[in-house]
């Protein structure tokens, strides 16, 4: 079994960065597991534990849907926390309003689930996961952090390929491999 999703990889320029570490330091006596730059992804499809047998199938349907799709950008904005105002778990950066990346999520998603990979129970809410949340020491200094950092400009970025990662789960954190990319 391969645990697997498609994504398109986000490599964080400078300004990314600078915005990414002052939230770190900001909240740095909180317990929070952050993301490694290097692992930012932005995930189209999580397909979970899948049969050796079931890969090719995946890279068939992404290699037909991928080549009607032609690159784009992204604007990387805004932070948020996915789970209650006082009961954060997750820290993310979202993503502009962009239609044509839901259009190709939603193509993804239908093909996918044709193919016999059935789609997530929630709506596809496009963004980056940047920190998982363990435990807080003050939320309300989380809180008002996380209000300072809302409408962060982030970054562009030019999206022009899909990667069919697996994930590795390791205590230290995941690694991501590519098993194989397809071209917009």
């Amino acid at each position: 079994m391969r645990r697997l999703f498609a994504a398109i990889k986000i490599t964080p320029d400078e300004n990314f960065l600078k915005i990414y570490y002052n939230l770190i330091k900001k909240l740095s006596n909180d317990s929070i597991k952050w993301v490694e730059p290097q692992n930012f992804h932005l995930t189209l499809k999580f397909f979970g534990e899948i049969p050796e047998d079931k890969v090719n199938i995946i890279c068939r349907e992404l290699d037909f849907i991928t080549p009607s799709f032609s690159p784009f950008n992204l604007h990387i904005q805004k932070t948020g926390v996915f789970g209650s105002r006082y009961n954060p778990k997750v820290i993310w950066f979202g993503i502009r309003d962009s239609s044509y990346l839901t259009v190709l999520a939603e193509k993804i998603l239908t093909k996918m689930d044709e193919a016999g990979f059935a789609r997530d129970r929630q709506n596809f809410i496009p963004h980056l996961t940047v920190g998982r949340i363990r435990r807080l020491s003050d939320k309300q200094h989380f809180q008002k952090t996380i209000k300072r950092f809302e409408k962060a400009d982030l970054m562009e970025i030019g999206i022009n390929e899909i990667y069919l990662y697996e994930s590795h789960l390791k205590p230290e954190g995941p690694v991501y491999e590519t098993v194989e990319k397809f071209i917009l």
